[in-house]
């Protein structure tokens, strides 16, 4: 099959690649940086040729990729992610991830490929009880900043093409994706940003009374790949790990295998705002119909983690 990836260097985006051409799919990428790519993680080293640098949010940029691929299908990995990027650069949250969606979309509706759309956790908002995927159709719901809230803007642009052209898209909803190669900047996951700041002697603040579901990057990545052989039209999944874990117990855990001192951690009463509390997820769906399979533990997660952020940044271990 040929597929073409959106955001294809991002964390998620560049898994997927490596996952899906270990599958014997041909697959082309776009990202925003001019460069070759080369790297590898337990398929051996990979080196796609097929790369082009396009801009998502400019309709001429990716409308010659699409004319140039002709795809079969399209992984929509391209994002910017976060709740405080999209409070600090609100301009390029919602040019990339509300303009360049609705460019995917025009470009669906007029060349026909199918759609893989990866949204967010986020979507489910102030919602606190278990997160199923048709909560949203069922309750009312308020995304809690502005990257929930495009995320969500993604979902009814999709929605509302599918009933106007009918296009054929699969919405997944992932869960605290973590793991190797998601490397630092301020507005990564809680797991990145922890293990970085720990491994640099730098501190972290715990707000307590927080859980989540994180959920390993393979695991996750691998069940999206499933998607290309399995795909149902107008479906949505939520892609997450079985273990829920509190904020404490991710720190402790990052605190065992990055060997920091416990002086680097404050814990603190949660005064958090613009983000769920608990994430209670149902994830019956995606093990059911995608063979989602949760085999990475989060303290076994964490620990490859740690081994990963110390070769990629040079660091010594103990």
């Amino acid at each position: 099959m040929k597929i073409l990836v959106t955001g294809v260097r991002g964390v998620i985006g560049s898994k997927v690649e490596e996952v899906l051409l270990g599958r014997g799919h041909d697959v082309f990428g776009v990202d925003l940086l001019h460069a070759e790519r080369t790297y590898g993680h337990g398929l051996g080293k990979v080196k796609s040729d097929n790369y082009f640098r396009c801009d998502v949010g400019e309709f001429r940029q990716i409308e010659e990729v699409v004319e140039y691929v002709k795809p079969d299908l399209v992984y929509h990995c391209a994002a910017e992610f976060g709740r405080w990027n999209g409070e600090h650069f609100y301009e390029q949250v919602w040019r990339t991830n509300a303009v360049g969606t609705k460019n995917i979309i025009r470009l669906q509706e007029k060349h026909r490929f199918k759609l893989v759309h990866c949204s967010s956790s986020e979507v489910y908002g102030d919602y606190e009880d278990v997160m199923y995927e048709d909560v949203l159709k069922e309750v009312p719901i308020d995304q809690m900043n502005d990257y929930a809230m495009s995320k969500r803007v993604n979902e009814m642009q999709i929605q509302n093409s599918r009933i106007m052209h009918n296009t054929e898209t699969v919405v997944v909803r992932f869960f605290n994706t973590y793991g190797p190669g998601e490397w630092y900047h301020p507005f990564r996951s809680v797991n990145c940003v922890f293990v970085y700041n720990l491994l640099h002697g730098k501190p972290i603040t715990v707000y307590k009374g927080h859980t989540r579901s994180s959920t390993y990057i393979y695991d996750a990545v691998n069940t999206l790949a499933n998607i290309a052989d399995n795909f149902v039209a107008g479906e949505t999944y939520n892609i997450a790990t079985n273990e829920r874990h509190t904020i404490e117990k991710l720190a402790q855990l990052i605190l065992k295998y990055t060997k920091a001192d416990e002086s680097l951690v404050t814990y603190e009463e949660s005064h958090e705002i613009l983000t769920t509390k608990h994430k209670k997820v149902d994830n019956t769906k995606s093990v059911e119909e995608l063979n989602h399979v949760s085999s990475t533990s989060l303290e076994e997660g964490v620990k490859r983690t740690v081994e990963w952020m110390r070769k990629y940044y040079s660091l010594k271990g103990e």
